[in-house]
């Protein structure tokens, strides 16, 4: 699935070979370890298992990666739908950050979820101490749910994950 995304000053694209070192220096990064279950250091080879295991999981039709661009080419984050889990995530490298291109990111995807692979809803999933977070999902419309936070382990450390949804305006009551 070749999914290309335009609007709102960004463009999603599908990652590619060429990305590999900019894949580095937006998850080589003490806080994307903290907050992604990446490995620390993501290096070169991180870089590639990764890729390869978002191609695989394109190609099984169970999620889409795509890179967050802005005027260039150069990637400066990711946001990512879990078809199934009817979930999205995103990051962006702490030297792109302030930019909003995160929020604007999640508002093409969300629309994409929406539109064209026909998910009514679609959920965030957020730790309660990450603000910045929590302020992109308000940005893209998305709304916390009532739903008890879900507890997750990932490199030794438990935490907690709150639900945001954003539902579609011509399905939301």
């Amino acid at each position: 699935m070749d999914v290309r995304l335009e609007g709102d000053g960004v463009t999603l694209r599908p990652w590619a070979e060429r990305d590999l070192p900019q894949l580095v220096a937006v998850f080589d990064h003490p806080e994307m370890a903290h907050r992604l279950p990446v490995p620390a250091p993501f290096d070169r080879v991180a870089a590639e298992t990764y890729l390869d295991r978002a191609r695989r999981a394109e190609e099984a039709g169970d999620r889409i990666y795509l890179a967050i661009t802005s005027g260039d080419d150069l990637a400066r984050g990711e946001v990512m739908l879990n078809l199934a889990a009817r979930t999205i995530g995103y990051a962006v490298g702490p030297a792109y950050r302030g930019q909003h291109l995160a929020s604007r990111a999640l508002r093409l995807l969300t629309a994409y979820a929406h539109v064209v692979a026909g998910l009514p809803t679609v959920y965030l999933e957020i730790e309660a101490d990450n603000a910045g977070s929590m302020a992109v999902a308000r940005a893209a419309g998305y709304r916390q749910t009532p739903d008890e936070s879900v507890f997750v382990e990932d490199k030794g450390r438990r935490y907690a994950l709150r639900r945001w949804a954003h539902t579609e305006p011509s399905t939301a009551t």
